[in-house]
């Protein structure tokens, strides 16, 4: 349990954004990097992944890497700062993060982004995705007798009061399931159909009623509390689920719900007039190759690699394997606060 903890420790730095200082690795290669062969990525992803992907790539190539880490939010403020005067090449960073303003990077496509399946495609010209988490449910097969698919099995009576989930105007991780079971349960032809029809919120309602007034207050409560069977069923995502799985912790399931899943995904971005640009769109060439992806499949702890075909460790999932319901970024952003306004009055008539 000491190996999981450490695990989830790091992977929850990246995931909840924190705002640790930045920081940089490898050291020591040379800091002009334009002539050089060295590239400079900006990014928030966990140390543990950076130590395989980087190394793999430099390899690869034969070109340097220098990392400077930091929380999404720093790193793209730093971007921003150096809009004038940029110090890095590459930006691994949520594409939700890119989108906010594609003014600060260049366009670039990968040379294989045809392979991609079309949802995953670099339709905005900026963003090459290459991996992703999805919202999953978990559960503890101790307390729970039987099998749970999805979203509609969890409004079985059995479990009233036995799931952990969060408030999902304040929990990202909430927020994400909230969405996915709007698009996942409600009905119509197109995603504003769905999001807002009475099929989707008489669900909602339904599973929150079932929650018996108990809202948790973190992420790590949640699959915390199904491992030690303070609940029986967990709303949580699929990074610290892997941790689980990776341990051979057997009477821990991972669901990926049946009616469908929204992925969120992680992208590598080219900086606007980066210092070293030939040396950056081979990063991105790479990591989207078969190559990259198997090594991102194989041996990063939380990461799904996108690219169909990309070996991936025993206890994950391909993404081949999910049923995928397709919502932009921009959809996402657009109707965020419609959906929390909704939510907000529904939560308000149930739990207070």
């Amino acid at each position: 349990m000491k190996k999981l903890a450490t695990l989830l420790l790091g992977m929850l730095i990246v995931l909840a954004g924190c705002s640790t200082p930045a920081d940089k690795t490898p050291e020591g290669n040379d800091p002009e990097g334009t002539d050089s062969g060295t590239i400079t990525i900006y990014t928030p992803t966990a140390q543990d992944n950076l130590d395989v992907m980087i190394p793999a790539f430099e390899e690869a190539t034969g070109i340097k890497v220098e990392v400077i880490r930091g929380s999404s939010g720093e790193i793209y403020s730093r971007i921003q700062a150096e809009a004038e005067n940029p110090k890095a090449d590459v930006a691994w960073i949520p594409t939700s993060t890119v989108l906010l303003d594609t003014s600060y990077f260049d366009p670039y496509t990968a040379a294989n982004d045809d392979q991609y399946d079309e949802v995953f495609r670099n339709t905005s010209g900026y963003t090459t995705q290459i991996g992703y988490n999805a919202p999953v449910i978990i559960y503890n097969t101790n307390l729970v007798d039987f099998e749970i698919q999805g979203y509609a099995d969890l409004l079985n009576p059995e479990l009233k009061g036995k799931i952990a989930m969060g408030n999902a105007a304040s929990s990202s991780s909430a927020y994400n399931h909230l969405e996915n079971m709007l698009l996942a349960m409600g009905t119509g032809t197109t995603n504003d159909e769905k999001a807002l029809s009475k099929d989707a919120w008489d669900y909602v309602r339904a599973f929150y009623e079932n929650l018996d007034g108990k809202i948790v207050d973190s992420s790590s409560v949640t699959y915390e509390g199904v491992l030690s069977g303070e609940y029986a069923v967990g709303m949580t995502w699929d990074t610290p689920a892997q941790a689980y799985m990776a341990e051979g912790i057997d009477n821990l399931k991972v669901v990926y719900m049946a009616e469908g899943v929204i992925p969120g995904t992680s992208s590598v971005t080219l900086i606007k007039n980066a210092p070293n640009p030939e040396g950056a769109k081979k990063f991105i060439d790479w990591f989207a190759s078969l190559e990259g992806q198997s090594v991102y499949g194989l041996d990063c702890l939380g990461a799904n690699p996108i690219l169909p075909g990309a070996e991936v460790a025993d206890y994950k999932l391909g993404i081949k394997d999910l049923n995928v319901i397709p919502r932009t970024t921009e959809w996402q952003a657009e109707n965020k606060e419609k959906i929390l306004d909704l939510y907000e009055d529904m939560y308000l008539d149930i739990f207070e």
